[in-house]
């Protein structure tokens, strides 16, 4: 399995989109400093995950939500693909 996710830093709201094949793991080493790109702007929250048979598959949904440039516009998508969650 392979996971398209977005994590917000609950300290300065910044947003940090990626894709793995180990969920749990990978979260743990952007709050525990290990990723270079996240070091030292934690902690950071998931918002949002999907699960895909194929990396491929997840890397293109994580090129796809880059693409988009716009923290507003990543966050209104997640609350379209998630209806019951709380407004942002």
């Amino acid at each position: 399995m392979f996971y398209t996710y977005i994590l917000q830093s609950t300290t300065s709201g910044r947003l940090y989109i990626g894709q793995t094949n180990n969920l749990e793991d990978r979260i743990f080493r952007h709050n525990t400093n290990l990723n270079k790109a996240t070091k030292g702007k934690g902690p950071w929250v998931l918002l949002y995950a999907k699960t895909f048979e194929t990396r491929s598959e997840s890397v293109h949904l994580e090129t796809t939500i880059k693409a988009w440039k716009s923290k507003k516009y990543i966050l209104q998508w997640i609350d379209e693909q998630q209806p019951d969650s709380a407004s942002r």
